[in-house]
């Protein structure tokens, strides 16, 4: 019975929906042809859905009527006819409401479908004639646009066959004149080149010759240089003759930077021995009276040094490492014998000095670190050519410098008398100046007496012929050097 009841409810609550939605569409056909449109969409898919959760409610119904007539006939036995004759009159009225309901709606479904299907229709015409229009529109526009591009061909094509045509002419013209212009240049150029060409060409010859003149006594010369090279290799292969080459080269460069009193040649320089060094400087010592000598002896190991040479050429290491050795042991003997026979306090320096004749050989013995070991055993000192010139430049500063030292009296002697000379000659400066003064003084006066002469004789002048105004003027000079 309570089932029986839920479902009249739900029953009720669908008419009452249903009447709703009705209301809802007579209240929305009021509004604007707009929201008309808008709408009708939705409320088409409101009453679709709407139809079928009926179909769905009359299922359903029908279900619930034979349940609950088997229940009630299984449960209410002795109530049965009055309950059903209750429960029919109540289904036939609701039924009856329910068809009443149902057939308006269907009727209101019929209306808003027949609206819609004339609103429909009339959208669809009114679209057909729009696209229609804008059809035709379009087509005339495209029939205009064809006309004008087929007329823009036209007039295209017959300008640019002016164009053509005028291309063709001036090209035309402009060949032939550029032709010409060529035929000209070409010409032009011909003779130009003709001639460039002969004029380079003399050049040429004449530049050949003199080039193999050059050559000829550049080969001459080389000759001559081939020459010397052998008589040099002649002189060198001599020992004597390569240590007297050795002394020229060093009393040369004593020569061009000491004086001939500061330095002896071939010299015993120990009274007591008879060893002759090849050049000695003379040192001051401990007073002006007295000089020590400073030994200076030229050494030129030249075959070992040119076996040297030779294994740097063939690059044999093992060979050049021999002949280093070998160069090293000469250097050494050389020291020591410069070491005893030559230095010898208090006569001599502590110390000798070796020259080597060439800078390549000096470099080498530089490599081979023989410096300092020669300097603590022998007390030798190693130079080249670039070096000795140092060494006694520095001496000779030394010596000048001793020199100022020991002459210090006399240059205070010669600034006293400066002293006097230059006050007697700054009394004559004075006198000197006062007489200019005087003689600009009189000048001035002289200059200026003569212009007024001068301005005041111009001032008389009225002759009108250049040779009398010349006369006036010569006067006028006279009598002013007369006055003067």
């Amino acid at each position: 019975m309570g089932d029986y009841i839920t479902y009249i409810n739900i029953a009720l609550s669908a008419i009452t929906l249903i009447f709703v939605i009705i209301l809802t569409i007579k209240n929305k056909q009021a509004n604007g042809d707009k929201s008309q449109y808008n709408g009708k969409d939705e409320l088409l898919k409101k009453l679709d859905a709407l139809s079928e959760r009926v179909d769905n409610l009359n299922r359903d119904t029908d279900s619930r009527h034979s349940t609950l007539r088997t229940e009630v006939t299984n449960g209410i036995t002795n109530n049965i006819s009055r309950l059903g004759d209750s429960l029919r009159d109540q289904q036939e009225k609701q039924l009856n409401n329910l068809t009443v309901q149902l057939k308006k709606i269907e009727e209101e479904f019929g209306k808003i479908r027949s609206d819609t299907l004339e609103m429909l229709e009339k959208m669809q015409k009114e679209n057909a004639q729009s696209i229609e229009k804008v059809r035709f529109e379009n087509k005339s526009n495209l029939d205009e646009v064809q006309q004008k591009i087929s007329q823009s061909k036209t007039e295209t094509s017959e300008i640019l066959n002016k164009i053509q045509t005028s291309n063709n002419e001036a090209m035309e013209k402009l060949r032939a004149d550029n032709q010409k212009s060529l035929d000209k240049i070409n010409d032009t150029v011909n003779e130009k080149l003709q001639k460039t060409l002969n004029d380079r060409i003399s050049q040429s010859f004449e530049t050949v010759n003199k080039r193999l003149t050059e050559v000829y006594q550049g080969l001459g010369e080389m000759k001559q240089v081939a020459e010397g090279v052998t008589d040099l290799k002649k002189v060198l292969s001599n020992v004597k003759t390569r240590g007297i080459m050795g002394e020229i080269q060093l009393g040369s460069i004593l020569s061009e930077i000491l004086s001939p009193e500061q330095f002896a040649e071939q010299i015993t320089i120990d009274p007591k021995g008879t060893k002759r060094v090849d050049f000695a400087v003379k040192l001051p010592g401990s007073s002006p009276e007295q000089h020590i000598w400073l030994p200076i002896d030229s050494k030129f190991p030249a075959e070992a040094y040119q076996n040297l040479l030779a294994a740097y050429d063939s690059g044999n290491v093992e060979e050049i490492g021999k002949k280093r050795a070998a160069l090293k042991t000469e250097i050494k003997s050389f020291a020591k014998s410069i070491s005893e026979k030559y230095i010898s306090p208090p006569y001599t320096t502590d110390f000798a000095i070796m020259f080597l004749p060439f800078e390549g050989l000096y470099a080498e013995i530089i490599n081979l670190g023989l410096v300092e070991p020669l300097q603590r055993e022998y007390k030798i000192n190693i130079t080249g050519p670039s070096t000795m010139a140092a060494m006694l430049n520095s001496l000779q500063m030394g010596f000048r410098t001793l020199e100022i030292q020991q002459k210090s009296s006399e240059v205070w002697k010669i600034l006293e008398q400066a002293k006097k000379e230059f006050a007697s000659f700054e009394k004559i400066l004075g006198d000197i100046r006062k007489k200019l003064s005087s003689v600009d003084n009189q000048l001035e006066t002289l200059i200026g007496t003569r212009t007024r002469m001068i301005n005041r004789s111009l001032r008389e002048v009225r002759l009108t012929t250049e040779e009398e105004s010349t006369l006036r003027i010569e006067a006028d000079s006279d009598y002013s050097e007369n006055d003067e």
